[in-house]
């Protein structure tokens, strides 16, 4: 049985994209959990691989990092459906994952993905509101190609609506004002129940991560521990 190695569920928006294409396809794996901001943090990591940042798959004598990369081994060898079958709706979702996994630098910057709090909408720049844009832009035209069959990015969920999980997460946690396609995407993703799980689990976590944590005052914590 494959391991996947993750850090903590309300804030690791890297993790999340590997373990909700796992759990969505039905691959029964083991989970270790790293929290992250730890004394011992950084060993425990390097003690799966040496890149020293997870999520880290452990399937028998392979070992593979980086969140895309996971994704495609499970489509190659656990079975997962990965990636849509069509030649140009695949070529997108491939493009448009490289894309969230090189970009949107300054929605993630100004908005970690915090699980455990909502926000106000508030005016965070324009750098910001141009990688709004640019999701919804994104929404709009993979939906056009190859969305009919299905409500997410290309109609059955792939690899490509996982790597914008947390994207949609943060658009939901900080009141960004949404056109109603993004809108309904973002729901689609908030109410799938393997991401219900995974919001469920971060809830009853415990651990503080600072830098994650953004100053301002929340519209309401969800946190089911103090």
């Amino acid at each position: 049985m494959p391991t996947l190695v993750i850090a903590n569920k309300m804030y690791s928006s890297w993790s999340l994209r590997p373990w909700l294409l796992l759990r969505q396809f039905g691959i029964v794996f083991d989970e270790v959990l790293i929290p992250l901001d730890q004394p011992d943090t950084r060993e425990r990591v390097l003690h799966h691989s040496p890149a020293g940042k997870v999520p880290i798959l452990i399937d028998g004598d392979a070992t593979v990092w980086e969140s895309l990369a996971i994704m495609d081994y499970a489509g190659e060898s656990l079975g997962a459906r990965a990636w849509p079958e069509e030649r140009r709706a695949r070529a997108m979702a491939r493009s448009v994952a490289a894309e969230m996994h090189a970009g949107f630098q300054a929605l993630r910057n100004a908005c970690p993905m915090n699980l455990g709090r909502s926000f106000a909408r508030a005016q965070r720049g324009a750098a910001v509101d141009r990688d709004v844009a640019r999701f919804a832009e994104i929404v709009r035209s993979a939906q056009a190609l190859a969305g009919a069959g299905g409500p997410f990015l290309f109609g059955a969920f792939s690899a490509a609506d996982a790597m914008y999980a947390p994207l949609a997460t943060r658009l939901d946690t900080y009141g960004f004002d949404l056109d109603p396609r993004t809108r309904a995407y973002v729901d689609t993703i908030l109410s799938m129940p393997a991401f219900q799980e995974w919001r469920d689990a971060a809830l009853r976590e415990n651990w503080i991560v600072d830098d994650d944590e953004v100053d301002e005052e929340p519209v309401a914590v969800h946190r089911l521990v103090a």
